[in-house]
């Protein structure tokens, strides 16, 4: 299984940047779909989650500002990111809890799958 994060990139405080998160392989089925970021000498936190039914939430920083979407015929996952501010600088990464097929065996545990990571750089 492969995740590749694209759309990151510099914008000015209060502009917006549209994150995509393409997984690819051997997926037979994604349950949640998340975004994370890690900003320099910070913990990675959780930004943003889908499940597979829709249901999404938030961290408080982001609440109002960010929107997370998923496409499940593409098994693709975004994140709409509006009204950017400094403290919003980060590498961010998506995340997918998935299952996977192979030679037509299910695999009957979900796994947690990483992207590579994009930056977002605002500036003030």
């Amino acid at each position: 299984v492969q995740l590749q994060a694209s759309g990151g990139g510099l914008v000015q405080f209060g502009g917006s940047l549209r994150l995509s998160c393409a997984a690819s392989g051997s997926i037979f089925e994604i349950n949640e779909m998340d975004w994370f970021r890690q900003a320099p000498g910070k913990q990675r936190e959780l930004v943003a989650s889908i499940s597979i039914s829709g249901l999404k939430n938030y961290a408080d920083s982001v609440k109002d500002r960010f929107t997370i979407s998923r496409d499940n015929d593409n098994d693709r996952a975004y994140l709409q990111m509006s009204s950017l501010k400094p403290e919003d600088t980060a590498v961010y990464y998506c995340r997918i809890n998935a299952r996977t097929i192979v030679d037509g065996v299910v695999s009957g545990r979900w796994y947690d799958y990483w992207g590579q990571g994009t930056q977002v750089t605002v500036s003030s």
